[in-house]
């Protein structure tokens, strides 16, 4: 079963890894009896699914979720159901992959335009005759 990125990028259920381990946080007794917590983890580096501009990306992008060895884990603890929980993993990772799929807009730097050059020194201006007036005359000037 694939799971879809984009239109273009498709990862196999096989490429995910899945451990369920005990959660903290509400739920009673139920905490202590049943793994509903759940662990994702993907090897970014070795799946054949992503181009390589898209795995550079991915391993910026998710920061300390990368372990030495490559692996993305991603922690799921928020619902009190395995199922839950395991949906919202998947959805995150898809998510990750989605943002990390989205090529940047490359930034062309700019000058300010002439008009906008008068319209901030015409401010400074202003800004330094209201100061002007706001000063006190001092004895012997006139």
């Amino acid at each position: 079963m694939a799971i879809r990125i984009t239109d273009l990028i498709h990862i196999e259920a096989s490429e995910i890894n899945l451990e369920f381990v005990r959660s903290s946080g509400p739920g009673g007794q139920n905490v202590n009896k049943v793994a509903t917590a759940v662990k994702l983890y993907f090897h970014i580096d070795r799946s054949p699914s992503l181009p390589g501009t898209v795995k550079k990306r991915l391993h910026t992008l998710a920061g300390k979720r990368v372990n030495s060895e490559g692996f993305l884990i991603i922690d799921a603890r928020r619902f009190r159901t395995q199922e839950a929980n395991r949906r919202d993993a998947v959805e995150r990772l898809v998510n990750l992959i989605g943002q990390a799929a989205a090529v940047p807009k490359t930034r062309r730097p700019t000058r300010p335009g002439a008009a906008a050059k008068a319209r901030r020194l015409e401010e400074k201006k202003k800004h330094g005759a209201a100061k002007q007036a706001r000063k006190r005359a001092l004895p012997g000037d006139d």
